[in-house]
């Protein structure tokens, strides 16, 4: 796509006159715009799961995370701990554990080729790692891996040898009028972004400190949209260039993500994610941008909190690495963006509503014909395997969460054993999560069944039972089906069914609402448990110690989803009636 030589600074910048400019939300009608050529083949090489497949821990709340060219995963806490993660066929492992600093991490960077990673504090100091030898800095090329770090309270720039050990900068100079906040380097025209405290935006060649002049296609600032984010009274959270160096994308406090052009200063897209428009949203007849009433207003008040957390990690907005797509976390879920279309492609983690996650990084599989990774003899061991890496995965941080996410292209798996789910316990828990972690298993094993099929006149709902957690519960239930109760009652809404004595409720810590498909008791207050019993098809945790979680759904649920859909009229009773016809209990 062609870069545009015109375009002012509005809410956001078509590519020519007859292109509406819309966001990544319903839109009006426009000109049908052509489609991307290949988009399946880029989408399905990025991350597509509706939940996260795995999440690790660190001692105290995640800030910052990134991904290295050398197939690691690299991430950092507020407590200054640093954590390398090795990229594996399927999903990461641990690999080494720093305490990079004393006070909480202020910057994370890694170098284009993966190589090399460095973090910065308010204690005045920079750790610089070898990412592939963990802690040795080796001389790997003659080449030198420069570092440019800003003053906290100047102006002034500083160049450093990252390799040389030394304090001495190679050359200093004063870039802005004010202390600068963030910057990117863009490998691709070898220049530097930054941004200033006041939102004034500045391009620098790394060498020289100047203006890149030779590469980019502008003399003046006031022939660019650069002076946007000063025009909106706002300043640079986040700073993400491009992999083909074209394009950057810069997120604000107003909750508006810009993308410019890089060699023009031009802007392409401006992407509105303001509170104010996710309540239109809300209301909207668009099924993608909706939650439910309760589940929409928890997440409103999450976002305000946030706002009030001078702590919390600044979002970012990142590309994929065919640079048509842009990834960025929002209230909703993390949003892909297809930046020619200008339509949402989708929307991962959209039913994980007790995690809102922030910065992300992504890896996209092994990119090693690329010209940005050349991985010296010594670095070789690096993936063992010969085979290339081709698991692309989105690694997130999340809002007062001691936990790293990952997103694939699986949905996480049903464990057999329900302590190694998909919440891995890698660190000493804090004390709600220890708990449950330890009292998983300990209950005294019964005879009850672990499972049952439920047969409908819509197909199989295949459901896995917690006796050990839950045994007044499931005997009831099982009880019940081999009884033949719920033989062709007909469904209300998902399911809701009436039927026997009241008995207590029987919460677990191991057993949530935190996903979809879970089987759950319904009941009119505590301990008023009788057969009534639903299904959930979003995770649900406002529901958590009000209703007993006994199951979940393992096999089936393209068939919950089908009966969730079934037309209902004003009392959700399905138009068309949708039978349990049996159900299948396996002989204790």
């Amino acid at each position: 796509m062609e870069e545009p030589q015109n375009g002012d600074g509005g809410s956001a910048v078509p590519e020519n006159d007859d292109e509406l400019a819309i966001g990544p939300g319903p839109a009006p009608r426009s000109r049908p715009k052509r489609p991307l050529q290949f988009e399946r083949a880029y989408l399905d090489c990025l991350p597509s799961a509706n939940m996260y497949e795995k999440s690790y821990m660190h001692r105290d709340v995640v800030t910052h995370v990134a991904v290295s060219a050398a197939d690691f995963f690299i991430t950092g806490s507020i407590d200054g701990h640093l954590k390398f993660w090795k990229k594996t066929a399927i999903g990461i492992e641990f690999a080494k554990h720093f305490r990079s600093h004393l006070n909480a991490i202020e910057g994370l960077a890694v170098s284009v080729d993966g190589l090399l990673c460095c973090t910065i504090s308010n204690d005045d100091s920079v750790k610089v790692y070898d990412v592939v030898n963990y802690d040795m800095m080796v001389m790997i090329r003659d080449v030198k891996a420069r570092l440019a770090i800003s003053d906290r309270n100047s102006s002034f720039v500083h160049v450093y040898d990252a390799r040389a050990g030394s304090n001495e900068p190679i050359i200093s100079r004063e870039i802005h009028l004010g202390p600068i906040k963030v910057m990117k380097y863009n490998h691709v025209f070898d220049s530097v972004i930054s941004a200033d405290a006041n939102g004034i935006i500045e391009y620098w060649n790394p060498t020289t400190l100047q203006f890149p002049e030779n590469e980019v296609n502008f003399r003046l600032k006031s022939d660019t949209n650069l002076f946007e984010i000063v025009k909106c009274k706002t300043t640079v959270s986040s700073i993400e260039v491009s992999p083909d160096g074209k394009q950057f994308s810069i997120t604000s406090p107003d909750r508006r993500i810009r993308i410019f052009w890089f060699k023009t200063g031009k802007l392409r897209r401006v992407y509105d994610e303001s509170l104010e428009v996710a309540q239109d949203l809300q209301r909207s007849d668009a099924p993608l941008y909706r939650l439910e009433a309760i589940d929409f207003g928890r997440r409103m008040a999450v976002e305000k909190e946030i706002e009030k957390t001078e702590s919390a990690p600044q979002p970012n907005a990142i590309f994929d690495g065919s640079s048509n797509f842009l990834i960025y976390a929002t209230l909703l879920g993390i949003k892909v963006v297809n930046l020619h279309t200008n339509k949402v492609a989708r929307i991962l983690g959209k039913v994980e509503n007790n995690d809102r996650f922030l910065r992300i990084a992504l890896y996209q599989g092994d990119r090693s014909s690329k010209k940005v990774r050349k991985i010296p003899a010594a670095a070789a061991n690096v993936n063992e395997s010969k085979e290339p890496l081709t698991d692309p995965t989105l690694l997130c941080c999340a809002f007062k969460k001691h936990r790293i996410y990952l997103f694939s292209r699986r949905e996480p798996e049903e464990p057999e054993d329900a302590t190694k789910g998909r919440d891995v316990f890698n660190e000493k828990p804090p004390p709600d999560e220890l708990l449950a972690a330890s009292d998983i298993g300990k209950a005294v094993t019964t005879s009850l069944p672990d499972n049952v099929i439920l047969h409908t006149t819509m197909g199989d709902i295949h459901m896995r039972l917690y006796p050990e957690e839950c045994p007044k519960t499931v005997e009831n239930f099982t009880t019940h089906c081999r009884n033949g109760y719920y033989d062709n009652l007909i469904f209300h809404r998902v399911i809701k069914v009436y039927m026997g004595r009241e008995f207590e409720d029987e919460f677990h810590k191991s057993l949530r609402h935190d996903r979809p498909f879970t089987l759950s008791m319904a009941n009119a207050g505590p301990n008023t448990n009788g057969s009534q019993f639903f299904i959930t098809t979003v995770a649900t945790p406002w529901l958590d110690n009000k209703h007993t979680v006994f199951g979940r759904v393992v096999k089936g649920m393209d068939v919950v989803q089908g009966i969730e859909k079934v037309k209902t009229d004003k009392a959700d009773k399905p138009y068309q009636d949708v039978k349990i016809l049996n159900v299948t209990v396996p002989k204790a």
